[in-house]
């Protein structure tokens, strides 16, 4: 094995490591970055580069700064969204509704159904976590489960059979617009087997998981410091909160579908929304402007860290080491879309990030993939499934976040059930829509 190979192993291994020890991903990132620049003789600064050369500090910031440039005004209209969603009380409206809904018998039901409604209208995963959180608190508590499947049930609604899918308007179902020239409800009727193959063998994984759990004498655990239950009578009426959610998907369907505006339909699908839900429930904030402010301070945060990992990313791409896996990779016989589910899923693994893994691989491939006559529909319901699944190794950050910070978890504790449903899961699902645009659905 080479040096460089030795190398970029180590850097993925080392932020894996450091991630889970609870280093921030905006210094762990360009310090494994260091790494694998070092072992495979990239220069570290300008002046020891040779003219035209790339070097360490340009090539990361270069990544960085291109995945700001792309996508921070989605960022910071999503979280805006999300925010208002949520200091309005409308997000746990809808969420209190969906259980309430499906009781206390179908309490791991509720907590998934809930996340997902909410993900595909448009809300930020982290704040969809954040506001259904005390509710599966609450539910779990009096159905007496497990707490250590909260962060399971929290990511699996979130970040898999809808984050992913044909009409989601998350960001992991928009990137691959710009490079295969598709829209967002690509490959929609593939989408819709494998969603449901996902969310109905997920839920059927979580239930069986949670059953030998409580075999085993597994039960809630009360712990100081619990949020208090919250008032939830005081809430907007559940139709009134959809109301921002049905406008994000209406806007996006219309702007991408009729009018063909690209990733820039997420962009007036969020600003929508996000007008409307202050429109609609003005009189419900106290301080409309600090409630803007700590978005667009989440937003910074966020996309900080995706841009970390992708210019780690960055420098690994110009190692050796990566240009022989891609183009291993890429060269496994078969249908070509095997090979671009591989690349993505090991970058995206590489990276911790969904969007990330596709930023980075997306220019890379895609090209080559389109002049050989891959249909870019199905290119593109592939890469946005596979790149949902080794996103969420344990660096990853929402599941950092889930898990420990909102949560209170720990890895060993609660991190099975989450690789089980958002790494296992999304894995199949892209066997099967690979099987399915193969046969020609």
């Amino acid at each position: 094995m080479t040096l460089s190979m030795v190398g970029l192993i180590g850097g993925l291994a080392l932020l894996i490591v450091l991630t889970i020890r609870g280093m921030n991903i905006l210094l762990a990132a360009p310090l494994c970055a260091l790494l694998v620049a070092v072992t495979s003789g990239i220069p570290l600064m300008p002046p020891l580069a040779a003219e035209g050369a790339e070097s360490l500090t340009t090539g990361y910031m270069l990544g960085f700064s291109g995945f700001l440039q792309d996508w921070f005004i989605v960022f910071l209209l999503g979280a805006m969204f999300g925010k208002v969603m949520e200091d309005s009380g409308a997000a746990d409206s809808v969420a209190h509704w969906v259980v309430e809904k499906l009781g206390i018998r179908h309490a791991a039901l509720a907590i998934i159904a809930a996340c997902a409604i909410l993900t595909y209208g448009g809300i930020s995963v982290f704040v969809v976590a954040f506001s259904v959180f005390p509710m599966a608190l609450s539910l779990f508590k009096r159905a007496n489960l497990p707490r250590r499947f909260i962060p399971a049930a929290l990511a699996f609604g979130s970040v898999t059979f809808t984050m992913t899918s044909a009409g989601s308007v998350e960001i992991q179902n928009f990137i691959p617009i710009k490079y295969l020239g598709t829209t967002q409800f690509a490959g929609w009727q593939v989408s819709l087997v494998v969603a449901l193959f996902m969310a109905t063998t997920g839920i059927w994984w979580f239930k069986y998981m949670m059953k030998r759990a409580l075999a085993k004498g597994e039960c809630f655990d009360v712990r100081e410091g619990d949020p208090e239950e919250i008032d939830y009578s005081a809430l907007p009426h559940p139709l009134l909160a959809v109301i921002p959610l049905a406008l994000v998907l209406a806007t996006s369907f219309y702007f991408s579908m009729v009018l063909d505006f690209g990733k820039s339909a997420l962009t007036i699908a969020l600003l929508v929304g996000l007008s409307a839900g202050i429109g609609i429930y003005w009189n419900r904030f106290h301080k409309l402007g600090d409630t803007l402010s700590v978005a667009s301070l989440g937003a910074l945060v966020a996309i900080a860290n995706t841009c970390a990992v992708v210019g780690f990313g960055s420098i690994a791409k110009l190692t050796p080491a990566f240009h022989e896996a891609l183009v291993v990779m890429t060269s496994i016989p078969g249908n070509e879309l095997i090979g671009a589910a591989v690349a993505v899923s090991v970058i995206a693994g590489m990276t911790g990030s969904a969007s990330g893994g596709q930023a980075i691989a997306l220019p890379l491939i895609a090209p080559g993939y389109l002049e050989a006559g891959v249909d870019p529909d199905a290119l593109h319901r592939v890469v946005a499934i596979t790149s949902g699944g080794l996103d969420s190794l344990p660096h990853n950050g929402y599941v950092v976040t889930t898990i420990r910070a909102i949560c209170g978890e720990t890895h060993k504790s609660a991190y099975l059930p989450v690789a089980a449903l958002t790494v296992v899961i999304p894995f199949v699902g892209t066997i099967l829509a690979i099987i399915l645009f193969i046969m020609g659905l």
